[in-house]
This record gives C-alpha cells, structure tokens and sequence, in this order.
C-alpha cells in the first residue's frame, strides 16, 4: 500500500471565514512547488488551539499510526499542537512511525537536519514545561499544607470502632452496617489491624530473643564445671534453661514454632 501526504487544517470561530481557505491555499501551493499530486486534507472548523483532542487530527493521527502516511502538512505549529509538550507528542508518533513533518510558516522539516536539532530542542523544553508545573504542584501543596489544608482523600472510615467490632467477633456486614461503611472498607481496616498486630508480636519476639542471648546461661555452666559438679548435674541445668527459653519463646508465638539460642 503507497503512503500517501496528509494535510492538516485547523481553524477557529473567530478565524473560520478566511482562515480555512488560505491555509488550504498554501498547502496545495508546497504540494505543487514539490509535484505532490496524491494528499488527502484533514480540516477541524471552530476548534480551539487549546483542545488536544479534535475529530480531524484525531482520525489522521490514527492513520498515521496505522503507517497510511508518508509525510504531514501543515500551515503553522499553531495550527496543529497546543503545547510544546503537545508538539513534541505528534512529532514523536511521526518519529516513531517514519513519516515526515512539515511546517510551511516556521520552515521546518523533520527530514532536515535542522528538523533534527528542533526536535531536540523541543524534547528539552518539554521536560523544563513538565519540571516547572511539578514545581508549582508541589509549591502548591507545600502552601495548603501550610495553611491548614488537607491533601488527598480523607478517610472516613472508624477504624477503631471497626477493631473493636472485629475483636468482639462480628460480621462484616453487622460491621459495615454499624459503622456506616463498605465491606471493602471493613476489609482494609481489618488487614491494617493483623498488620499491626503482627507487628508487635514480632516486637515481642525480637525483644525476648535479645533477652534470651544476653542471658548468662553460658556462664553459670562454666561456673558449674569450675566447682566439679558432676556432668549429669550439668547437663540437666542446661536442658532446664533451653526448655525454659523455648517456653517463653512459644508464649509469645502462640506454639507456633520456636528457635534455640546457644
């Protein structure tokens, strides 16, 4: 299938009565000058420059995707992007799907290597465009925050009334119903509660392990061997200290395992 060259036109309400006609004018006079016989032309009427979104570019976008086009036409930069970032995202479809991008006005041509180079240049200033709206987003922010505001969502949910009840062994629905929330909601507060109890379980465990390795064990059973008590004495006091060690291990874990300490 040939490609074929696409010419676009966009005008708006205020410019629609001799705007079209003389964009159209000097697109068929650079498709003469360059014996370009085969285009198809892409008009958007009272569409303003500030809407990403348009029927006509949005179909020949869409066909350029498609590999239908060879190269793209236009009057002006203004005529087809809204932005520098904009403008950088059609030029980069056009990158991407190997068909070339024209200007008449600005006299750009991606084919050149002039072209190149403003595509460089505009990728550059996209991201200082993108930089810059992050920066007034955050400041923007950092200044609510400053006055009071709160930022996102704010959750509605008890979860303590929801803990409580889940303590207490309700369910869900008698949950969601008394505290006037989703079951989904019941859900993620009941997930935040085992987290947090597994937690400090863990806590717990950390902390009796610590107990566990600072305890003089070792030593009284040197001190043992020192005063010549017999082995069977010994290794009796030392079964009695690791079965006491486990136990507080298991108390805290709930018999779920343990580990021994030597």
């Amino acid at each position: 299938m040939s490609r074929k060259t696409f010419l676009y036109i966009r005008v708006s309400t205020l410019d629609q009565a001799q705007g079209a006609e003389s964009q159209a004018r000097a697109l068929n006079e650079w498709c003469t000058r360059n014996n370009i016989m085969d285009f198809e032309t892409f008009t958007d009427h009272g569409i303003s420059g500030a809407k990403e979104s348009r029927p006509a570019l949005d179909k020949m976008m869409e066909r350029v995707k498609n590999l239908e086009a060879e190269q793209v036409i236009v009057f002006a930069f203004s005529r087809f992007a809204r932005s520098t970032m904009h403008l950088l995202k059609g030029l980069q479809i056009f990158k991407d799907c190997k068909t070339r991008f024209v200007s008449i006005t600005e006299q750009i041509d991606t084919d050149s290597s002039m072209g190149g180079a403003m595509f460089t240049i505009l990728g550059s200033l996209a991201q200082l465009e993108r930089s810059m709206i992050q920066e007034r987003v955050k400041a923007g922010m950092r200044n609510a925050k400053a006055k009071g505001k709160i930022i996102g969502r704010v959750r509605k949910r008890n979860d303590a009334l929801i803990h409580s009840l889940l303590e207490a062994g309700l369910s869900f629905r008698e949950i969601a119903r008394i505290s006037k929330c989703s079951h989904g909601s019941v859900s993620a507060s009941k997930k935040e509660l085992l987290a947090k109890k597994a937690k400090l379980e863990q806590e717990k465990i950390q902390e009796l392990q610590k107990q566990i390795k600072e305890n003089n064990s070792a030593e009284t059973i040197e001190t043992m061997k020192t005063m010549n008590v017999s082995e069977d004495i010994v290794k009796q006091v030392q079964q009695k200290i690791e079965s006491e060690a486990r136990d507080k291990v298991q108390s805290v874990m709930g018999h779920a395992g343990y580990e021994t300490f030597d």
